[in-house]
């Protein structure tokens, strides 16, 4: 099956045919830095991640850029209400890397590509698509005959105030029209927030950024457009508008855009104390392993409903991969049974068949994650049974590293693991080896009474045919241990 996507441009499943063959020139909505991203947010992004790392898994060589709003009135408005600056984007970024999302190419600032923005202001005052009011300057949707393609809207449809800009700052000849320059805007103490120019000073409105910085980095077409379903209308449809306008070519040949996220059944609001960011779910215990395996566990398309209890089966999830992968790691040379292994071509080759029939057909995630357990869980009983040599434990582990290039939550949580207190670390390796010390001189209760000393502490054994492993318990306390205050 040829790699399919729904295109919100025609409302169907499309196959993927980028303009030049094996490279994709992916644009996303970044942030508009006013205030932290939620959850909600994350989820749009985490699943773009999982699109990227699912393109290369497929061969194609990705650019993608990700702009960063640092002016817009969201921004400014928080900004002096606040006190704030308008770059508070490192909040974003450090989530970011939290969840184990990947580098794109390209990160602009709105605020680096002022110039872009107006020079293509320009080519559409030169067209005859603009007007001027107020020292602002306006795209007039009706001349421009492909205005709302997107969705097949027809501009004549728009009732009658009904405003695509949703700005009441800025007055209109018409008020479907959306505004490309915003005059009267001033400064806000400490940070630029207005830029000359032919109009006089003022700032770039929202969807001329996107466009502008689109074209500078990818070129006047671009493959794929990513967003949440909430910038579909205006700001989707009014950045395809300004962009084809001035180069007579269609801007994207893919718009894909991601489902909102409800919690507890409903919208998420901080008075209804249900307001997740990454760093408040932190706070609570969850791994960001389990918080990105949530987010990604249901289908782009459709709404995802957060909840506790469902964070704790997305960690419970994310550990039997963990515990499965450790498990195949352990099997060597001397350890593993002297039986050849029995059907681990055959159960690799069906996952591969089936992970990638369910992801070539609009990242089917539900069908990829259960081809994936479903190998797990005959991986385990060949185990069990000792049905599995050094190489059937190969093939399967190569399995799960190319699922893991995709979905990226065996490589976060074995970052998790690493990421421990370097005092508790090294405590728990000398009592690990006090413990074997004392198997060995046969002192089974000094053994048993470290293996309890280590529980108490959140601290879980697990010996194998070759060593003894440790992990934390969700409950250990590792910011509250003090190594001098520990028995030898």
């Amino acid at each position: 099956m040829p790699l399919q996507f729904y295109n919100t441009l025609g409302r169907r499943l499309d196959t993927f045919e980028p303009v030049n063959p094996g490279e994709v020139r992916m644009y996303t909505c970044g942030p508009t830095v006013y205030d932290r991203a939620h959850i909600g947010n994350f989820r749009t992004f985490i699943w773009e991640d999982m699109l990227r790392r699912y393109l290369r898994h497929s061969g194609f060589r990705v650019t993608q850029v990700m702009n960063v709003t640092d002016v817009d009135d969201r921004t400014i408005k928080a900004a002096i209400e606040s006190g704030q600056t308008l770059a508070v984007e490192k909040t974003f970024f450090d989530d970011w890397e939290v969840l184990g999302l990947e580098t794109v190419e390209h990160n602009p600032r709105a605020t680096d590509h002022v110039d872009g923005m107006i020079e293509l202001v320009r080519r559409l005052e030169s067209a005859g698509l603009t007007y001027e009011r107020d020292g602002s300057i306006y795209f007039a949707i009706d001349r421009f005959p492909g205005y709302g393609r997107l969705i097949d809207l027809d501009p004549a449809e728009l009732k009658p105030g009904e405003r695509v800009e949703g700005d009441e700052e800025y007055s209109k000849e018409n008020p479907r029209d959306f505004v490309l320059w915003k005059g009267g805007a001033r400064d806000v103490e400490g940070q630029v927030a207005v830029w000359d120019s032919p109009w006089g000073s003022g700032r770039p409105g929202w969807h001329l950024e996107c466009s502008a910085m689109a074209m500078e980095f990818l070129g006047e077409q671009l493959d794929i457009h990513t967003g949440g379903v909430d910038n579909i209308f205006p700001h989707h449809v009014n950045e395809m508008a300004q962009s084809e306008a001035v180069t007579g070519k269609s801007f994207a040949r893919y718009w894909l855009h991601a489902a909102h996220l409800l919690v507890d059944g409903g919208k998420m609001s901080k008075s209804l104390g249900n307001f997740h960011t990454v760093a408040s779910l932190v706070e609570r215990g969850a791994r960001p392993s389990a918080i990105r395996y949530l987010l990604l566990s249901a289908h782009y398309r459709t709404q995802l409903n957060f909840t506790l209890e469902g964070l704790a089966a997305a960690e419970k999830a994310v550990e039997r991969l963990s515990e499965f992968k450790k498990r195949l790691q352990d099997v060597t040379a001397d350890s593993a049974s002297s039986k050849e292994s029995t059907g681990a071509q055959d159960a690799v080759d069906a996952w591969k068949a089936a992970f990638h029939k369910a992801m070539d057909e609009d990242l089917g995630v539900s069908g990829a994650l259960g081809a994936t357990f479903d190998l797990v869980r005959e991986g385990n009983a060949a185990l069990d049974e000792g049905r599995l040599d050094l190489s059937g434990a190969e093939l399967i582990l190569g399995a799960l590293d190319r699922f893991d290039s995709v979905f990226g939550v065996l490589a976060l949580r074995e970052r998790e693991d690493r990421t421990v207190n370097p005092d508790l670390a090294a405590w728990v390796e000398d009592r690990i080896q006090a413990r074997a010390q004392a198997r060995i001189d046969r002192d089974f209760a000094a053994a048993d009474a470290i293996r309890t000393e280590l529980d108490e502490r959140g601290i879980v054994l697990e010996d194998t045919a070759s060593e003894t492993r440790w992990k934390l318990r969700r409950d250990a306390d590792l910011d509250a241990f003090d190594p001098a205050a520990q028995k030898s």
